[in-house]
């Protein structure tokens, strides 16, 4: 007998991951919207249920567990949609806004998003850009760019946001000493959050937060 068609919820079984029946079938029917725009442009390489469950939804939940209820969150370059788009299915409560740079992609993730039926604005253009007349409480940041260079781009910024939540990997002790060295940490507050195995590899994903000395902490 050949075993069952793979589906999203055996994924999750799989990673010991239980979310409710409606959420499950939003993130699959997400899944195939995005498998399905990914064949048009390049939104994602985890074209599976096993690798999206293993990346792109363990590490939503790694951000949706630091994030508390009424939030406004920005996605700094989003692509397809990860982890905004999942952090909007499995965290209503979140009020996110997803940001994309690239034109086509930003069109993309705005065409799944209405498809969805979620009431998530997407923004093209740079977040620097979101952000120079707009406030946010955190940017939530995967897959972007090295410490240095975003603690760069935002240090202009930091009266319109409270924190970052950034997802990096086992690299971020050098980053961090590189930063340090550029003075791009002065007056700024980095925490490890959480860290995890990366599935498939001896690596680990690492979640840090940043927020500026002398604020509140901010995680839950």
């Amino acid at each position: 007998m050949n075993p069952p068609p793979d589906n999203l919820a055996a994924a999750m079984a799989r990673h010991g991951i239980e979310l409710p029946g409606p959420q499950v079938d939003l993130l699959e029917r997400y899944c195939e919207l995005l498998w399905e725009y990914n064949a048009k442009i390049n939104l994602t390489r985890h074209t599976n249920y096993e690798i999206f469950v293993a990346r792109d939804l363990v590490d939503s939940l790694a951000f949706a567990e630091f994030l508390r209820s009424g939030e406004k969150i920005l996605d700094v370059g989003t692509g397809g949609g990860v982890p905004g788009v999942v952090l909007a299915i499995v965290r209503s409560d979140l009020d996110v806004v997803l940001c994309e740079s690239v034109g086509k992609k930003a069109r993309a993730v705005a065409e799944i998003v209405g498809r969805l039926g979620l009431k998530v604005p997407v923004f093209h253009g740079r977040a620097e850009e979101f952000l120079a007349d707009r406030k946010t409480n955190t940017l939530v940041i995967r897959a972007v760019a090295q410490l240095p260079k975003l603690l760069n781009w935002f240090q202009p910024h930091w009266d319109s946001f409270d924190r970052m939540l950034l997802l990096t990997g086992p690299s971020w002790v050098g980053q961090r000493g590189e930063a340090r060295h550029h003075g791009l940490l002065r007056n700024l507050a980095l925490r490890k959050l959480a860290s995890y195995p990366l599935p498939g590899t001896k690596s680990q994903s690492v979640l840090l937060q940043i927020c500026q000395k002398g604020k509140p902490k901010a995680e839950s």
